[in-house]
């Protein structure tokens, strides 16, 4: 069991990666004036996001729908490292009650 869940929050932290990742660049390309390759590395990138997420062992609503509280994480991760942005205590709070979310979805026992 362990080994599964550590194996699904890889996959998820990677695709959110892709998806973070990849959307920043475009964000760069056409926010930022940065070059159209940037741009098109970013396109490539956000493609790679909906490859990883396929690696999950759910149904495809099942694991978006957790994606979605890993994403939220992510992304606060993100703007802190990244943009400079500092969580608050609500950043924080929501980002730990998306987690618990996911962790319900995505592990749950079920028949």
């Amino acid at each position: 069991m362990i080994e599964r869940i550590l194996s699904s929050l890889l996959i998820f932290i990677l695709a959110g990666l892709c998806e973070i990742g990849g959307g920043y660049l475009v964000w760069l390309w056409l926010k930022e004036d940065k070059s159209f390759w940037v741009g098109v590395i970013g396109l490539v990138v956000l493609g790679l996001y909906g490859v990883v997420a396929t690696f999950q062992s759910a149904n495809f609503g099942r694991v978006y729908a957790a994606y979605g509280g890993v994403f939220i994480v992510l992304a606060i991760l993100w703007g802190w490292k990244v943009d400079g942005f500092v969580p608050d205590k609500f950043d924080i709070i929501g980002g730990v009650i998306s987690l618990i979310g996911m962790g319900i979805i995505m592990f749950a026992p079920r028949n």
